[in-house]
């Protein structure tokens, strides 16, 4: 090993020293730096307008009477609503116009 004086293990101390109190200046200055940015970032979202019209949705034409079998295999019924629910929100399809003709476990 090096020739270990009393210099050389002040110098490695400092350095130690200085790299804590670098991250605890971090520490202190994270919190800040993010209420300063919250703080200039609040006054534009309350500055929105909200708009005045809202295009009306289109009328799609209701398929509330369709039936049908669906073929679930291995896959109780609970798990198959699920699953149709998630299809639905998911291709933003609504449930009365999606035809499932079977829902397999894999």
């Amino acid at each position: 090993m090096g020739n270990l004086t009393a210099s050389s293990f002040l110098v490695a101390l400092s350095g130690i020293v200085i790299v804590f109190i670098m991250l605890a200046v971090l520490c202190l200055m994270i919190p800040l730096i993010s209420k300063v940015v919250l703080a200039f970032e609040k006054p534009q979202i309350n500055n929105r307008v909200a708009p005045t019209t809202r295009p009306k949705p289109e009328q799609k034409p209701n398929a509330t009477g369709v039936s049908g079998e669906v073929a679930l295999i291995d896959v109780d019924e609970k798990t198959a609503a699920c699953i149709m629910a998630i299809v639905s929100h998911e291709t933003g399809i609504p449930l009365s116009e999606l035809i499932f003709k079977s829902i397999k476990a894999i």
